[in-house]
């Protein structure tokens, strides 16, 4: 069977980019058992409340629930809720661990993709957002939709 090419969003973390504003991005491989694997190609992967942390100079994702694969042997069925190992440099793992510290960032899990038919998790460098910030946002995306909307009906007018 040919290997895969390109890159193919298996899911998105949209609550992340409501609470947070995403800083910086990187891209990590991740520890997974084989049905754990099967059960992404199915789409059953969900990165709501989800978050990363770094321990002992290794980063671990938190709260990402994989459900189990339904053709599963039943002893090879795993905890959807475990904590899973993320694959990354030990620079970048440094550099993460001190911007968490000194600014008072947080690790929180944006995408899930297969890149070359292999699972990758991109995790964002994130700063929480206030009520007052979700509030700006919301606004200024409803200002430019109604930007947008004006200048369609204008263009449809001239016709």
């Amino acid at each position: 069977m040919p290997k895969e090419q390109g890159i193919k969003i298996i899911a998105e973390n949209r609550k992340a980019y409501h609470d947070y504003f995403i800083e910086e991005r990187y891209e990590c491989g991740i520890v997974l058992a084989g049905t754990e694997v099967k059960s992404i190609r199915a789409g059953k992967i969900n990165l709501r409340d989800a978050y990363v942390t770094v321990k002992g100079g290794e980063i671990f994702l938190i709260g990402v629930n994989i459900s189990a694969y339904d053709q599963a042997n039943t002893f090879l069925k795993l905890d959807p809720q475990r904590t899973r190992k993320l694959l990354m440099h030990k620079k970048e793992i440094i550099k993460l661990y001190s911007k968490i510290k000194l600014d008072g960032l947080t690790l929180v899990p944006t995408k899930c993709y297969f890149k070359d038919g292999r699972v990758k998790f991109e995790i964002g460098l994130a700063r929480g957002k206030k009520n007052y910030d979700k509030r700006d946002v919301e606004a200024s995306k409803q200002a430019k939709r109604e930007i947008d909307r004006a200048i369609k009906n204008n263009n449809r007018e001239r016709r």
